[in-house]
């Protein structure tokens, strides 16, 4: 059993960076698939990256559009989103979970989630 946590957010101007983390605080997640995701709210949460445990092969939302980059450190048990030329519509909290079936879009394919990171692109 495995317990993220999400820090790195914050305020940011639109084009500018942030660089999330997602630390296992108990497990290791080297050998696992993780899945960032974000919400805003009134809005179902939404499939952000993944990167998996075997080749760390990473797929992205199409929204992405390569402004984003999910790496993972196992010595360090962290997973990273860069994020790069902000806009005020990637505001949400962002959240990391652990992947455990089928498709990697669906956040009910995922648990052992987060508490989320709340990033905020001001225009």
């Amino acid at each position: 059993q495995a317990q993220l946590a999400e820090s790195g957010g914050g305020l940011v101007q639109a084009g500018g960076s942030l660089r999330l983390s997602c630390a296992a605080t108990e497990g290791d997640i080297s050998w696992q698939t993780v899945g960032w995701f974000r919400q805003v709210p009134g809005k179902e949460r939404e499939f952000v990256a993944v990167i998996t445990a075997s080749d760390h092969s990473t797929y992205y939302a199409e929204f992405v559009e390569g402004r984003f980059t999910i790496s993972r450190d196992n010595n360090k048990n962290i997973v990273y989103l860069q994020m790069n030329s902000l806009k005020p519509t990637d505001t949400a909290v962002y959240s990391c979970a652990l992947h455990r079936l089928g498709t990697y879009d669906p956040p009910r394919n995922y648990d052992f989630w987060g508490l989320g990171t709340q990033v905020t692109v001001s225009s």
